[in-house]
């Protein structure tokens, strides 16, 4: 692949547009906002500086990076010549659907169009691009430069050199790849949300705190990181989206948000990005 396009400089285009140009691929990063495009740079440029200052990155490693990654507001620019698009934006099918028929018009017929969605369905988003065969899911996990998994999802019409391609990228980037079907969730969102909710629902019903309910799961099941501080790390906001979204392709009440989540979302507590979730994370 000689040009890699992330659509999208938020916290998960922004990973995924640097280990595509550490990996060495050529790498545009575009986002329909100067505001984000530029946050998007400068918290590469961050991460890769506090990586070397552990010992974890050579200063050879990001002058590389830097070197392969190119901004713009652009998308038409940006787009033009990709072997390889993957769009991050907001999990908001409609926008996903309006992004990939534009890409449609804009990228070669040889392109792969991949989103990052973690659970939106991916057969409706290729519907929607006039290349479903081209179309495939490429789901990464927060913070993408640590997280070792891609999650790829095949579409009923997604084609075996699409997911061939992918899985070589995925491989030089430093990811262990798994295979999933087109389903509400995937594997990954689908078991690790009905954890999360549970969770939740126990802190609603005072079963025991936050705190306690992580140690648990972190101690007693191994789990690196328990599912209400992860859900502080992903954001409530997407945990909600992801929720809303399996439990009205399912109908399972498994899948249904408690009120908890629901109420903290329109407080504004979604977490680490605005200050505080389930945990405070204030000065």
């Amino acid at each position: 692949m000689n040009k890699v396009v992330i659509l999208g400089a938020g916290t998960m285009g922004r990973g995924i547009a640097q280990v595509s140009a550490l990996a060495g691929y050529p790498t545009v990063l575009t986002d329909i906002s100067p505001e984000v495009l530029q946050a998007g740079v400068d918290g590469i440029q961050d991460f890769l500086a506090k990586g070397i200052a552990r010992g974890k990155t050579t200063e050879a490693q990001r002058d590389q990076c830097m070197a392969n990654l190119r901004w713009t507001t652009d998308l038409t620019e940006a787009a033009t010549g990709a072997d390889l698009v993957i769009e991050a934006v907001p999990e908001v099918m409609a926008l996903k659907k309006q992004i990939f028929a534009q890409l449609n018009d804009i990228t070669p017929a040889t392109a792969i169009l991949a989103t990052n969605t973690s659970s939106l369905s991916v057969d409706e988003i290729a519907r929607a691009s006039g290349r479903a065969d081209r179309v495939i899911g490429a789901h990464f996990f927060n913070p993408v430069p640590i997280n070792k998994l891609l999650e790829i999802v095949r579409g009923e019409a997604t084609s075996a050199d699409t997911l061939d391609r992918l899985q070589a990228f995925g491989e030089r980037i430093g990811k262990t790849c798994i295979v999933v079907k087109d389903s509400p969730g995937f594997a990954s969102s689908r078991l690790g949300i009905v954890m999360a909710l549970e969770a939740m629902r126990m802190v609603e019903q005072g079963v025991a705190s936050a705190a306690d309910i992580d140690t648990a799961m972190e101690l007693g099941y191994r789990l690196p990181m328990g599912p209400l501080r992860l859900t502080d790390l992903v954001g409530l906001d997407v945990r909600l989206a992801i929720a809303e979204s399996i439990h009205g392709a399912t109908g399972s009440p498994v899948f249904e948000a408690p009120q908890l989540l629901r109420d903290l979302v329109a407080a504004g507590k979604l977490g680490r990005k605005s200050g505080a979730g389930f945990y405070d994370y204030g000065a």
